[in-house]
């Protein structure tokens, strides 16, 4: 006899972020999302980021221009770390975003303190947002 059907987990379905300069952020995501397999979309005063069956990344232009950059530590936004298949990916998109004019916050390296499985790379964009491409694959 089957189990009690469990409900469908909710996932993220999309994430919205507000940048300082609209066009100066694209220039900076769309390389980096671009090479993690997004496709771009634009629309009337945004432009979204999709794989078609993940979590949409959306950008907005501020009401406030001049408000930014969000500070990295205060509350709000923390990073959105991706899920990189191999150390070599996550070398590889930190150099796409360094490229792009991403600031660099950690080098890609091990994390023990994680596990002795992480490897990762933190990266920062003129608005404050942060960015961990992480290499964890399961034991």
């Amino acid at each position: 006899m089957p189990g009690p059907k469990l409900p469908r987990m909710a996932l993220v379905d999309h994430l919205g972020i507000t940048v300082d300069d609209l066009p100066a952020a694209i220039a900076q995501f769309d390389p980096v999302l671009t090479a993690l397999g997004y496709t771009r979309f634009d629309a009337d005063g945004s432009v979204a980021w999709s794989t078609g069956d993940e979590t949409e990344i959306i950008l907005f232009p501020a009401r406030e221009p001049g408000t930014g950059p969000h500070r990295h530590g205060r509350v709000g936004w923390q990073h959105l770390a991706f899920d990189i298949a191999t150390p070599a990916e996550v070398d590889r998109l930190h150099r796409i975003a360094v490229d792009a004019g991403w600031s660099v916050v950690r080098e890609p390296k091990p994390y023990p303190r994680f596990n002795e499985r992480y490897y990762a790379c933190f990266v920062e964009d003129s608005n404050g947002i942060r960015f961990e491409f992480a290499y964890n694959p399961p034991r």
